[in-house]
C-alpha cells in the first residue's frame, strides 16, 4: 500500500478497500455503486475506497455523507446549507475544484468512479476540512474591509444602481467567499503569497464603492509583486467560479485603476 504527499498537482495513490470499513447491508443488497476514492488524513495522508450505493439525483456531498453517517464516522467535512448558499462544502472532485451540494455525481463521475479530496493551496486541518484562515487573511492584506466615509447619525448614503462604478462591480459583489477560486488558481501554487483572485475580486468592488474612503491604500495593497500584476489572466478563477463570476474582469480592473493612480501621483 502506498501513500503520496499531497500537493497542488500530485495525486495519492488509493489505498484497497478494507472490508471491515465498507462492509454494509445497504451496501451489500444494492446491486449499483459507486467506487469512491476519499482523502484521509492531513498534508500527508492518503486516498481511501468505499463502495457507495448509487442513488438517482445524488451529489457529491450525499456521497460524503453517506460514507461519514454509514461506514466511516471519523471522516472530517464541512458542510451547512446543502443549497448552494454558503459555499462550506466546497472539496476536490474528480481534479477539480466545485460546491458538492450542487454537483451531481452523473455529471462528474468516470465510469463508476469518484475521487474527493480536500481544496488545493490550503493547508489541511483533517481529511476534506481545510484551514481558511490564510485564504481570508489575504482579504486583510488586500484592504478588504470597508472604510466609510459617513458615521451612524448621517443618512444613509445613495447609489444609483445604473452608475458606472456600481454597474462595473454589479456582479462581482455577488461573492460568497467559498474558496473555490482560490483553489483553482495555478499563481497561488506557485506564489503563495499572491492574494488571490477573491481577495482581488473583493478589492475591485470596494474600489469602486463611492462611499469607501479607502481607496488609494487599497490600491497601493494591491499594487506589489504579489498583487493584481501578478495574475497570468489563465481564466482558472473564471471558469471555475460556482455563482459565474469573473475575478479575471475584476483584477483586469484593478490593474487598469493601478495604473492611473500611478500615472496621477497618487500612489
Amino acid at each position: 500500500m502506498l501513500c503520496s504527499r499531497r500537493s497542488g498537482r500530485s495525486r495519492a495513490k488509493a489505498l484497497p478497500p478494507e472490508p471491515a470499513v465498507i462492509a454494509s447491508t445497504e451496501t451489500q443488497a444494492t446491486t449499483t455503486t459507486l467506487q469512491v476514492d476519499i482523502w484521509r488524513g492531513g498534508a500527508t495522508g492518503c486516498l481511501r475506497r468505499y463502495q457507495v450505493p448509487r442513488r438517482d439525483n445524488q451529489t457529491v456531498l450525499d456521497v460524503v455523507t453517506y460514507v461519514q453517517r454509514h461506514l466511516d464516522p471519523t471522516l472530517a467535512y464541512r458542510f451547512a446549507c446543502r443549497v448552494g448558499m454558503c459555499g462550506s462544502c466546497a472539496m476536490t472532485v474528480n481534479g477539480v475544484a466545485r460546491w458538492t451540494c450542487r454537483t451531481h455525481v452523473s455529471k462528474v463521475m468516470r465510469g463508476a468512479r469518484l475521487e474527493i479530496a480536500p481544496l488545493r493551496n490550503l493547508p489541511v486541518i483533517r481529511d476534506l476540512a481545510c484551514d481558511m484562515r490564510e485564504f481570508f487573511e489575504k482579504w486583510t492584506q488586500a484592504r478588504g474591509r470597508f472604510a466609510p466615509t459617513r458615521t451612524r447619525r448621517e443618512d444613509f448614503a445613495l447609489i444609483p444602481p445604473e452608475s458606472r462604478e456600481r454597474r462595473a462591480v454589479d456582479a462581482a459583489i455577488e461573492c460568497i467567499g467559498c474558496g473555490v477560486c482560490y483553489a483553482s488558481c495555478d499563481v497561488v501554487a506557485w506564489n503563495p503569497d499572491y492574494l488571490g483572485p477573491a481577495a482581488l475580486n473583493r478589492a475591485w468592488t470596494l474600489a469602486n464603492d463611492v462611499r469607501d474612503a479607502g481607496r488609494i491604500e487599497r490600491l497601493r495593497a494591491v499594487a506589489g509583486d504579489a498583487g493584481c500584476h501578478a495574475c497570468h489572466t489563465h481564466l482558472s478563477c473564471t471558469e471555475r467560479c460556482p455563482k459565474k463570476l469573473s475575478p479575471t474582469a475584476g483584477i483586469a480592473g484593478l490593474k487598469r485603476a493601478v495604473a492611473l493612480a500611478a500615472l496621477k501621483g497618487e500612489l
